[in-house]
């Protein structure tokens, strides 16, 4: 039961904003110091977008994020309702710095696949929770799951092309 009637809970909400936007900043931290000659020199897809294209649709899909995750927490009957889903969100933030870790940081290609596995069946758990509270905030979650499934696209087609070493 959702009660629209209460004051959304603040603190929790600032946290949540303030823990996503560090992610997204930790990522892209990750992302430009690892990127440099090591990445332009990968053979890449011919469907990898020019870098600007991510410049632009990340900070999209940590807003989308960020809202969806805040519709879940402010619709919750009660923070131990909104638990279990942002308890997912939460692990879903990390696992997602973990892959530019993994990808950027590391430039342990095969691992950061397996990252990004793992990161996509937690997008799925999550927006199948964020269902149970609001199905709008699940649906906010589907462009980003579209983007890391293209993303595994492009893993798996640097880690195929490119031999180790």
């Amino acid at each position: 039961m959702v009660d629209d009637s209460r004051a959304p809970p603040w603190g929790a909400s600032l946290v949540l904003v303030l823990a996503t936007a560090m992610v997204g900043a930790m990522g892209g931290i990750v992302t430009r110091s690892g990127k440099a000659l090591w990445y332009s020199g990968l053979q890449k897809s011919a469907l990898t977008p020019p870098d600007w294209v991510f410049g632009v649709v990340w900070p999209g899909l940590f807003s989308l994020m960020t809202l969806s995750a805040l519709l879940v927490l402010w619709r919750a009957k009660d923070l131990h309702a909104a638990s279990r889903p942002l308890g997912i969100y939460f692990a879903m933030l990390m696992v997602n710095v973990g892959w530019s870790l993994f990808f950027f940081g590391l430039k342990q290609v095969e691992l950061s696949l397996g990252v990004l596995m793992a990161l996509w069946l937690l997008i799925l758990a999550m927006m199948g929770e964020f269902a149970r509270i609001s199905k709008a905030a699940a649906w906010l979650q589907l462009p980003y799951l579209l983007w890391v499934s293209f993303a595994g696209y492009l893993n798996l087609y640097i880690w195929s092309a490119n031999p180790a070493g």
